[in-house]
């Protein structure tokens, strides 16, 4: 776990530097693709938002979710990022659902820095978007 500091600022230049937006949605998705077809599933998506236990747990305490609670709100999930209905989840449906996603959680974080805590995790949006930051500094 490491701590950064982050703004909405901070997210909205990452999205706005195509380049390294681009290429860290796209590791991301390689990392989901399990069967490398180059599209994701609804298994593939429902595995990786269960591995972020976004809905299992609230505040850090497990919660108990019904199991078809559970798969009506993955399915939910999967089928906003199926934009064309193909049932299945191109890089490009990918890429835009996750912009749509760190824009709120830039509007949402505003203008005022925090400090959060993040999982050690090299596909961290959020963290990459610290990282591209703090080059920006290290460079001056």
């Amino acid at each position: 776990m490491g701590v950064v500091i982050i703004d909405g600022t901070t997210v909205r230049d990452f999205i706005n530097d195509d380049a390294s937006f681009t290429n860290s949605v796209n590791e991301q998705f390689q990392s989901l693709d399990l069967n490398n077809d180059g599209v994701l599933s609804r298994a593939e998506l429902r595995t990786a938002f269960e591995s972020m236990r976004l809905i299992e747990a609230h505040f850090g305490i497990d919660v108990t979710t019904p199991p078809e609670q559970l798969t009506s709100l993955y399915d939910s999930v999967f089928d906003t990022f199926d934009i064309d209905g193909s049932g299945t989840v191109d890089r490009d449906e990918f890429k835009s659902e996750m912009k749509k996603i760190m824009l709120a959680i830039a509007d949402g974080l505003g203008s005022s820095p925090i400090q959060m805590v993040l999982e050690d995790n090299s596909q961290s949006l959020l963290q990459k978007a610290a990282d591209l930051e703090a080059s920006k500094y290290a460079a001056v």
